[in-house]
């Protein structure tokens, strides 16, 4: 499966946000269905709390059709947090992308209909700054 154009950048990001990188380009396996998580992270919070652990699913919404790349966005991300469910993984499940494409995604009525009954999680970032911009958890 070929990286998404920004995957290198969030990985950077992660890193310079004090995150350790455990997995890149996991592949995971339950029965016959595949799931291939873009990284997988880890940040130390406090001893008595252990670690934060998170998969991560990046995405540009690169094409001509936001809408479209906003479903099969959606569906691999409630898909790749079943896979994580199912395979007993400690990890919080978070979709990457563009601070503007959220801005144009979710924020009207649909858009936080969608946050809501999908649980979305979400790291935004800057691609000109090379930075994590928000977490919406």
């Amino acid at each position: 499966m070929a990286k998404d154009k920004y995957h290198d950048l969030v990985r950077d990001a992660l890193i310079q946000d004090g995150w350790t990188i455990t997995h890149e380009s996991a592949l995971f396996k339950f029965g016959n269905k595949k799931a291939q998580f873009d990284l997988g992270a880890e940040k130390l919070i406090a001893a008595e709390k252990g670690k934060e652990r998170i998969m991560v699913e990046v995405k540009s919404f690169l094409s001509n059709s936001a809408f479209y790349e906003l479903h099969e966005a959606v569906g691999q991300f409630t898909n790749y947090r079943r896979v994580l469910q199912l395979l007993k993984m400690d990890y919080e499940m978070i979709l990457a992308l563009p601070e503007d494409v959220f801005e144009i995604l979710f924020n009207d009525e649909f858009g936080q209909l969608t946050i809501e009954q999908e649980k979305l999680k979400f790291l935004l970032f800057r691609p000109i700054e090379k930075e994590i911009s928000k977490w919406i958890k």
